[in-house]
């Protein structure tokens, strides 16, 4: 246990039971009350976000954490074969830990994998951008690439991504994986 006052965004701590990620961490004295840290924080198991008042004196469960870098292998079943890039290990990361970001993973690329004291997966975190090729779109047409609007395109994940009209099908594009959205087009 350590007192709230050491904690930092970033860190990951046991709350209710569950591990939760501090995305944000304010210290509070309002006129003649007592101090008070106000966090925010989100459930690593659950994903949703939560709000909670420590005192000042309070103390939490602070959970020591291991980052290893992981290479995406393939996909089995609903979990994803992730291999170990200095020891050749292999492990199943469940879909719900990676998330939504999932869709955006290709074979070969670098995961960093959170693993809490215990042993258990906390948290697998993608590259922020990755860079995918399109392999279906509508063909535009010489009006439709006047207009700054935006058309769906399938990527060679199988995710499906809008892009603007002057992509065409084997273009590379930059995509966000925390969002979802194209960024911009990759020169070959």
């Amino acid at each position: 246990m350590t007192s709230i006052s050491n904690i930092s965004k970033g860190s990951i701590i046991r709350f209710r039971n569950e591990p939760h990620i501090i995305e944000s961490l304010v210290h509070r004295t309002p006129g003649n009350l007592r101090a008070f840290y106000q966090a925010g924080m989100k459930n690593l198991k659950t994903g949703r976000n939560v709000e909670y008042r420590f005192s000042a004196n309070e103390s939490v469960d602070l959970i020591v954490t291991e980052r290893k870098q992981y290479q995406y292998l393939y996909r089995d079943a609903e979990d994803f074969v992730m291999m170990d890039t200095s020891t050749f290990d292999q492990i199943n990361v469940a879909a719900e830990i990676i998330g939504l970001p999932a869709r955006f993973l290709k074979e070969g690329d670098l995961v960093d994998i959170v693993f809490a004291d215990d042993g258990s997966i906390l948290e697998a975190e993608l590259p922020t951008f990755v860079e995918l090729e399109v392999t279906e779109t509508n063909p535009a047409t010489k009006d439709d690439r006047a207009t700054s609007g935006s058309k769906p395109a399938i990527l060679e994940t199988g995710a499906e991504v809008n892009v603007p009209m002057f992509i065409q099908t084997e273009s590379i594009i930059r995509v966000d994986t925390r969002t979802g959205e194209y960024m911009e087009r990759v020169k070959k």
